[in-house]
């Protein structure tokens, strides 16, 4: 799976909201300083994100940015959604929707169980779980396989 680089900007910048919590609202500045993002990147995501209904802001003096929900309802899969579009595609198709022929033609299976394997972990983790650091059990426990650490 590759993450990109909005996608890792969004999920950083929301955990940031959520280890704040929902009190005082953040502004856009101190969150890109906090997570090395450049500004004028972060606010356009901050207005996609806003837009998704993920967070909401407040002008003025004591304006910002906070969560529009509970860190902890949040998913990653949410996050990258709103972003990226939908988990896993081929050929920019959901890959059910996918037919291959011939000897390939269990292909489309292999990107259904891939799909199916990232929601396992990203509509486990919620904002409120990075934030805290602590993973669901389910993720630790794939952490723990020698192989999730190997770049092959």
């Amino acid at each position: 799976m590759r993450v990109s680089a909005r996608a890792d900007y969004a999920i950083r910048a929301l955990v940031e909201l959520a280890a704040a919590g929902p009190d005082a609202p953040i502004r856009g500045e101190a969150i890109a300083r906090a997570q090395s993002i450049p500004t004028k990147y972060l606010e356009n995501l901050l207005a996609d994100l806003r837009r998704a209904r993920l967070v909401s802001s407040q002008r003025g003096l004591k304006g910002g940015y906070r969560l529009a929900r509970p860190a902890s309802s949040i998913t990653l899969a949410d996050v990258i959604r709103v972003i990226d579009g939908p988990l896993a595609g081929v050929r920019d198709e959901a890959p059910e929707n996918v037919a291959y022929p011939g000897a390939a033609a269990s292909l489309r299976d292999v990107w259904v169980a891939l799909r199916a394997s990232m929601r396992t972990v990203l509509e486990a983790v919620t904002l409120a779980d990075v934030a805290l650091g602590r993973l669901p059990a389910s993720v630790r426990r794939r952490l723990r396989d020698p192989g999730a650490w190997s770049r092959r």
